[in-house]
């Protein structure tokens, strides 16, 4: 698991994959473990990674040579500047003003022959008919070029001195009160110091994508118990404004219905039929007053006979007796009168 792991920090893309995710998935554990023996730690294939390192070396290699010639021919005309800012501030010997005279002129005529290029290759004429043998009277003397190339290379050097002794300064601002002897050694092993930081930046910089992973993981394993710990309190608590939502919608809804209600209403009655409505419901309550006054009357005199108690159900019950002994007879006389006719 712990290789497993390094693997996926290291040589295959970050993808947050936790111990869980592998324990359940053996098989895709199996394929991450045999394609990282066929990849390297950036991704590639490792033929591709050969591929690539060969060419990065060949680019490195015509970038070195590229960079040699830039920094000579700026370095000359670095030379030939500083030469016209020193004509102007002090007098300088006849060596010095031949020497970079010469350099200038051999420079000029270099740069505009390149221009011009082989005439074979040019489609257009170039510029005022001017041909590569035109160019080459204007070369300085072969004695005066011959000295100048003898002395350049030390001129080449001393202006390469200068710009190492600048840069080591800036490296190390504490240099620039070292005498000349030991500033030349400070900067014969400037290079192996820059090379040294250069490697502990990278380091540095891997640790820091390590980390990163790390953290992204630490997050995320951070994330899902922070969300455990209070997904019941963050849930109630919306669970709150949600009935509270709901209930303020509720009540406004009642008042939009009632109000529709009252539209409705104001719409179907008009004036009239109100007072109609009213006047109805004035003799109906009049009614039920008159009613409710013959009840209580009613209720009094039901109150009267219960005083009497079980004598007053005795004559009831004679009373029943007498006025069914009284109906039997008038059906008896009215069977005799009609049997008499």
């Amino acid at each position: 698991m712990e290789i497993l792991q390094q693997v996926c920090s290291k040589q295959l893309p970050p993808c947050n994959l936790s111990e869980e995710d592998l324990l359940q998935n053996p098989h895709f554990s199996q394929l991450l473990l045999s394609l990282s023996q066929h990849v390297d730690e950036s991704g590639l294939s490792l033929t591709l990674a050969k591929e690539q390192a060969q060419a990065w070396k060949e680019v490195r290699l015509h970038k070195t040579t590229w960079l040699r010639s830039e920094i000579l021919h700026r370095v000359i005309q670095e030379l030939l500047v500083d030469y016209y800012v020193k004509t102007q501030e002090t007098d300088l010997t006849s060596e010095d003003k031949k020497f970079h005279e010469t350099l200038e002129q051999q420079l000029l005529v270099t740069e505009l022959t390149r221009l011009l290029g082989p005439c074979q290759e040019r489609e257009m004429p170039s510029p005022l008919g001017l041909e590569k043998a035109d160019l080459l009277e204007l070369m300085p003397p072969s004695e005066d070029f011959v000295w100048m190339r003898a002395r350049l290379p030390l001129e080449v050097e001393e202006q390469l001195k200068k710009k190492c002794f600048t840069l080591l300064c800036y490296h190390d601002p504490n240099s620039d009160s070292d005498s000349k002897t030991l500033k030349a050694a400070k900067v014969w092993k400037l290079a192996e110091v820059l090379v040294g930081e250069k490697q502990q930046g990278q380091e540095a910089k891997s640790q820091q994508k390590e980390q990163m992973v790390l953290l992204e993981k630490k997050s995320a394993t951070y994330s899902q118990r922070l969300l455990q710990e209070h997904r019941l309190k963050s849930q109630s608590e919306l669970d709150r404004i949600n009935a509270q939502y709901l209930e303020i919608k509720c009540s406004a809804m009642i008042l939009k219905l009632r109000m529709e209600e009252l539209k409705i209403l104001s719409d179907t009655y008009t004036a009239e039929k109100v007072e109609v409505h009213r006047l109805i419901r004035d003799r109906l309550e009049e009614a039920i007053c008159l009613q409710e006054q013959d009840m209580e009357k009613s209720q009094q005199v039901l109150n009267t006979y219960e005083v009497l108690g079980d004598e007053f159900d005795r004559l009831v019950k004679e009373y029943t007796q007498l006025k069914q002994a009284t109906e039997n007879k008038r059906w008896a006389l009215q069977e005799f009168n009609k049997a008499y006719h």
